[in-house]
This record gives C-alpha cells, structure tokens and sequence, in this order.
C-alpha cells in the first residue's frame, strides 16, 4: 500500500497536507503525533471511511476507489474509535459479522469454523453467547478484534484501540496487535496516543505534526529525544527497556 500526496481540506483548512508513505507489509506501524495533527484523517483516508480531496492510495496496484466495496473488505478490515452497536448481539452473532464479505448472510460450514476459530484465537469461548453490552471494555475490545480476524484480511486498520482502556487491557490489546503480524502474518495500522505502546510493540512509526509526515522510520529512527520534543514540543529522555526505546517527558 502506498499513499501519494494525500490532501484533506475542512472548511478551506489543510488537516492532511501532502502526505505520501509506503506501508511495509507484514508489520505494525503506528500513527503518532498530538491531536489535530491529521493520524485519524489518514487513516480514514486509507481505509476509504473519508474521501480526499487530493492525492492516491496505491492498493495492490489501482486506487483503492476503484475497488469494489465487497472485495475491498476480503482484503482490508478497519476498526473504528466508535463500535456502539445499538443491536442486541451476542459474541459470536457480532463475530460472524467478519464472514458477510464472504457468505452474506448464509453463512457456509467454512465460515461457522472461521468464526470459532477467531473467538478461540481471542479466548472468548466462555463468553461466547453473552452479549456484547454485557462485557466489560477490553471483553468488547477481543470481540471486535476476533470479527475483524474472522473477516480474514492483510491489512487490518485500528484507529486508538486503546482508547478508554485501563492499562491492563490496553497493553493486552497490543500484545493481540503484536501476535495478529507475528502469528497471523498481517499487516497492522493502528493510531496511538501513547507513544510508549508505539514503540514497544511496532516496527515502524510515522509521526505527524500538522497534517504533515515529521518523521517515518523504524522505532530506533523516530523515538530519539530530538524527534519526540519537536513533535510534542515538551523536553524527552530516551531509555532502554529489553533493547527498546522509551521515553520520559517532563
């Protein structure tokens, strides 16, 4: 996936301004940066949820607005910030929503095994035939990530996944992030305001500041006191905890 040159405008006002990157499969890549800084935008862009107004999105070599909706999402699955699903569903009846793509709503044997498969990744079993509304926020959490596993696609897009997480289902959040690239062969595209949790567990960032790309690289190449203090504009240390860069800011 590449993007070129992309341009979002809001009332005359440029909130993606010329960002053009390449998304290295098989990774995690972070989107960092403060708010307003355009991460989310990008990443509604790449995933086709917000038009732009300028620029391209190379996916497996055509735009990805010529694509077809239907095999779009065989290819490519987004998780928004907003899930609120007004229906009264259980895991699985949400889980088995990753197969519409394939089988509509008649689901095939295949598809029933791929949905048990998905919640079994994500050891929702025993909670199952609960519904969604009765689960605690990192329960939610698994169960969207398991229907997003069940849609069975390279690409898979979270936009804050931690968000309104407590610090124990958020960092088991990202542990699912690390296996979903290193045991699933995915390639993961998740926006991060915690920048420890971004250099933790991805290959690759790209910070942004002011709907331009500060820096793309590799987590040693971004996470260096001098990036971080001119992306947020407070003072950074840089430590390092089993061979990763982590800051401290003050």
């Amino acid at each position: 996936m590449f993007a070129r040159e992309l341009t979002k405008k809001y009332d005359g006002k440029a909130v993606v301004d010329a960002v053009s990157f390449e998304i290295p499969q098989k990774s995690v890549i972070s989107l960092i940066g403060p708010n307003g800084a355009g991460k989310s935008t990008v990443m509604g862009i790449l995933s086709r949820l917000i038009a732009r107004d300028g620029g391209q999105v190379d996916f497996e070599g055509k735009d990805i607005s010529r694509w077809k909706s239907k095999e779009l999402s065989k290819r490519l699955a987004i998780l928004t910030q907003h899930n609120n699903v007004q229906m009264k569903l259980t895991v699985r009846e949400l889980v088995t929503f990753g197969r519409f793509p394939y089988s509509g709503n008649h689901l095939t044997e295949e598809d029933r095994q791929i949905v048990s498969q998905a919640i079994r990744y994500m050891e929702l079993e025993e909670m199952e035939d609960r519904f969604i509304d009765e689960l605690s926020g990192g329960q939610r959490q698994r169960a969207y990530i398991a229907m997003v596993i069940a849609q069975d696609t390279e690409y898979i897009l979270l936009d804050e996944p931690t968000n309104n997480l407590d610090i124990y289902h958020a960092t088991n959040m990202m542990k699912i992030v690390r296996r979903l690239c290193d045991e699933l062969g995915k390639t993961v595209i998740l926006v991060l305001h915690e920048i420890n949790y971004a250099a933790f567990y991805s290959d690759y960032i790209c910070a942004f500041v002011d709907g331009k790309i500060a820096k793309f690289g590799t987590v040693e190449e971004v996470m260096t006191k001098e990036t971080l203090s001119q992306i947020y504009h407070v003072d950074f240390e840089i430590m390092h905890i089993k061979g990763k860069p982590l800051s401290i800011y003050y």
